[in-house]
């Protein structure tokens, strides 16, 4: 009965040492779909994250930049749990005057938004 007890015991401590573990593993990211006016999908969109408005509003020292793939997509990693200035740009449309905040990313989560260009 003790060996049951150990042994249920020690499978206890495993499963909470490999919950935290995997926290740990699990980077937070951001993956944005970016679409137009009409709800389209827009490849080859420059996208860049901010920290601070003020970088944003002179856009100067992005954090993070990529461009859309084929399908409006664009994913970035390794980012800090915290709400991201966004700007997107692709020929004349951009999403100035809206979305251009992101809320607070969740830590160790896969965050997911779509911002709207016009």
């Amino acid at each position: 009965m003790k060996r049951l007890f150990f042994l249920i015991g020690i499978a206890g401590l495993g499963l909470m040492a490999f919950k935290s573990a995997d926290t740990f593993l699990l980077k937070t990211s951001l993956t944005l779909i970016i679409r137009d006016e009409v709800g389209n999908t827009v490849e080859k969109a420059s996208v860049k994250l901010y920290e601070k408005e003020e970088d944003y509003l002179k856009e100067q020292n992005p954090v993070a930049e990529g461009d859309t793939d084929a399908k409006g997509v664009v994913k970035f990693k390794d980012l800090k749990a915290i709400p991201y200035y966004v700007l997107v740009r692709k020929g004349d449309k951009d999403n100035a005057g809206g979305g251009e905040q992101i809320g607070k990313l969740e830590e160790g989560k896969f965050n997911k938004a779509t911002v709207v260009i016009q």
